[in-house]
């Protein structure tokens, strides 16, 4: 066991040194404006700040934060020498609001030369921005740790940068949000959009209505001091909190507690089943409700937006009410959609009144709403751009849904300016004010919850910030990897956690050879563990199945792959490609019979036996591609149909999960049956 530990350690260490081959300041988001200068700047324990210009208590905090992050990350305890130059000098010329707007001046320029370091920026919500890079630019060196000679302008390309993150599914504690919102600033994410009601539950205590709570939650929900603290948590960091409501459809908690609201009788239980509920949109009584509690959320969230949902209403409850097919014939109403229009309305005059502006998804633009609100949309650039030659704002999100469990570079080819938004006028064009990642709940639980969001929400965040010509797929691996250490410096559990998770599965068993494999698969994409599911989700089951611990992107499958392209481009000559190939599909080939004792003595991996067996017959069919390819000779075509069978069984889904290095195996397979003597 522990020389199969040593194996994977080198294989890892290979693989990852063919993708860092070239040098590369590994920044992310990467700036608008970098010139690499001479040199570079040493971090020891004399390493001191100074501040200048204007600063309040919020920049006194993050300097603060920034000199903690810089002594975890190189283990150094400052103590700086009185009377010394500062190593790094800091300058806002203003301050921030007090309530952070959109379109607040987040530009900055950082000067790193040999002897010190400079900061500078028109507020001071730009040097929290700098700050996070030069804790990027920080690394080690032959002779200790330094930051390399540089001077950065920068500036976001998109005011509006904002993770979602759904709490409504699966509860998020305080502490897994605070640790989150430290990722966001260190990627410069400027928005949380925090989704605090669904169907599954309600999630913020009120006390004009504490029954949204008292029934609707479980008790799982923020008391409103817990809000206020993470909002002055996120102020800190530069951060500002958007609160979605969901309504009218995906409100089946609210009618726990005030059935009145439903456009159906129930009963309603937050397990769900039956018609999806919706708010009744005709009752005078449900806008009297709204106003009241819009109100007291408005007062509680100090930001200028506020989101209603309103994405997926699907009318069957309308339908079904004569009472509100009346309403809607004798108001000269369409349909359903016009019903949902004049909900909005209202909802929207409310809204206003208490000075606040609706954000809502795709399904809320009509012509009949003003061109203040805001629409994010799920669909695509085609809404988007739609939405914004009729004058309205908008925000993408298709494309960051992180749930979808897409590999990263799948995320970072989507931008919110291409395909249609791409041929808006550049009026046009000043409405698209960013976008999205959005992470929902149906299988979180605050233990894989990191490992959902991160990384790959570093790409999101580059894709909103940098500017749009920096699209180098290799180059985003690289920093993106660099980024993901730092991550975990944060505090963040996306590398650990699964490592927690593998070892609950296995007892007190070596996790090696789990460890293996479940660094060579993937959850099933999109929405396709929603199809394998026997009957409604059950949002009480535990979240304990190596599906639930496995990252939603293997590293070993991508860097395989680039290692048998390498060997195959160099007409299987590269035997330096082909040794480590042969380490690998070795390693594979023989950890089933390292692994099976233990997939039959624990209930948590007994339906991975399946997936182990595959892993085990592909390495050994990459083995004997090789063989053949090294002699020269062509495999017989036997031996290619029983292999090509065995790849096409390995690739179906099993417990969930897919085999991610069956391509590359199966490109080998298919070149030693191609070989000409």
């Amino acid at each position: 066991m522990r020389n199969l530990l040593i194996v994977l350690a080198f294989l890892s260490s290979a693989l990852f040194a063919v993708a860092q081959s070239q040098p590369q300041l590994n920044l992310m988001p990467m700036p608008a404006n970098v010139q690499p200068g001479t040199g570079q700047l040493p971090i020891t324990q004399s390493f001191s700040v100074a501040v200048t210009g204007s600063h309040d208590a919020s920049l006194d905090s993050e300097v603060q934060r920034f000199v903690a992050q810089l002594s975890r990350q190189t283990g150094i305890p400052f103590r700086p020498k009185s009377g010394a130059a500062p190593t790094l000098q800091i300058h806002a010329d203003h301050g921030r609001q007090a309530v952070q707007k959109l379109g607040e001046d987040e530009s900055y320029e950082l000067t790193i030369a040999d002897s010190g370091a400079n900061l500078t920026a028109p507020t001071s919500l730009g040097i929290l921005r700098g700050l996070q890079t030069f804790l990027q630019l920080v690394e080690i060196a032959p002779t200790g740790f330094a930051a390399p000679a540089v001077t950065i302008k920068d500036q976001p390309r998109f005011p509006w940068r904002g993770t979602l993150i759904d709490v409504s599914r699966h509860f998020i504690p305080i502490d897994v949000l605070k640790r989150n919102l430290d990722g966001m600033a260190a990627v410069k994410l400027n928005v949380l959009h925090w989704h605090l009601s669904d169907d599954q539950g309600f999630r913020v205590e009120s006390k004009v209505f504490p029954k949204l709570t008292g029934m609707g939650s479980d008790g799982m929900f923020y008391t409103q001091g817990e809000i206020r603290d993470v909002i002055a948590y996120a102020h800190d960091r530069g951060i500002r909190v958007i609160p979605e409501f969901d309504i009218p459809g995906h409100s089946r908690s609210w009618f726990l507690g005030y059935p009145d609201l439903s456009s159906g009788s129930g009963p309603y239980t937050l397990e769900g089943g039956g018609i999806d509920p919706i708010i009744d949109a005709t009752r005078e009584s449900t806008y009297k409700f709204l106003e009241k509690f819009i109100a007291e959320m408005a007062k509680l969230f100090p930001d200028a937006y506020f989101h209603i949902g309103g994405d997926e209403v699907d009318g069957k409850q309308w339908d079904a009410n004569p009472q509100i097919q009346t309403f809607i014939h004798a108001h000269g109403m369409k349909n359903n959609q016009d019903l949902q229009a004049y909900f909005n309305q209202r909802l929207q005059k409310i809204l206003a009144k208490n000075h606040k502006t609706m954000v809502g998804w795709d399904e809320i633009l009509h012509p009949d709403l003003p061109k203040t609100i805001i629409v994010q949309s799920w669909r695509g650039q085609q809404s988007l751009a739609a939405a914004a030659k009729q004058g309205y704002s908008g925000l993408l999100s298709f494309g960051y849904y992180l749930d979808l469990m897409w590999p990263a570079a799948r995320h970072y080819a989507i931008d919110p300016m291409s395909d249609a938004a791409a041929t808006l006028t550049p009026e046009e064009k000043r409405l698209v004010l960013g976008g999205e990642s959005c992470q929902w709940a149906e299988w979180l639980t605050p233990e894989n919850i990191d490992s959902h969001i991160w990384p790959r929400n570093a790409v999101v965040a580059e894709r909103l910030w940098s500017p749009q010509q920096v699209t180098d797929v290799a180059s985003m691996y690289t920093r993106m990897n660099a980024v993901s250490l730092d991550l975990e410096f944060l505090g963040l559990t996306h590398r650990s956690a699964r490592m927690h998770m593998l070892h609950r599965m296995a007892g007190n068993a070596d996790i090696t050879p789990l460890r293996l494999l479940a660094d060579v698969v993937e959850p099933v994409k999109d929405y396709n563990r929603w199809s394998d599911a026997k009957g409604p989700i059950d949002f009480h089951a535990p979240l304990t199945r190596m599906i639930d611990a496995v990252y939603p992107e293997s590293d070993t499958a991508r860097h395989f792959s680039d290692l048998v392209k390498t060997y195959v481009q160099s007409g299987y000559k590269d035997q330096a490609a082909e040794a480590q190939i042969r380490m690998w599909l070795a390693s594979w080939r023989d950890n089933d019979a390292r692994l099976h004792p233990l997939l039959d003595q624990t209930f948590l991996l007994q339906e991975d036996a399946p997936v182990s067996q595959d892993l085990s017959a592909l390495g050994a069919a990459g083995l004997q591609a090789l063989d053949y390819l090294d002699k020269a000779q062509p495999a017989p075509d036997s031996w290619k149909t029983q292999q090509l069978a065995l790849i096409e069984q390995a690739k179906k889904p099993k417990a969930d999960l897919l085999l991610m290095v069956v391509a590359p195996v199966q490109q080998l397979v298919e070149a030693s049956a191609a070989q000409h003597n």
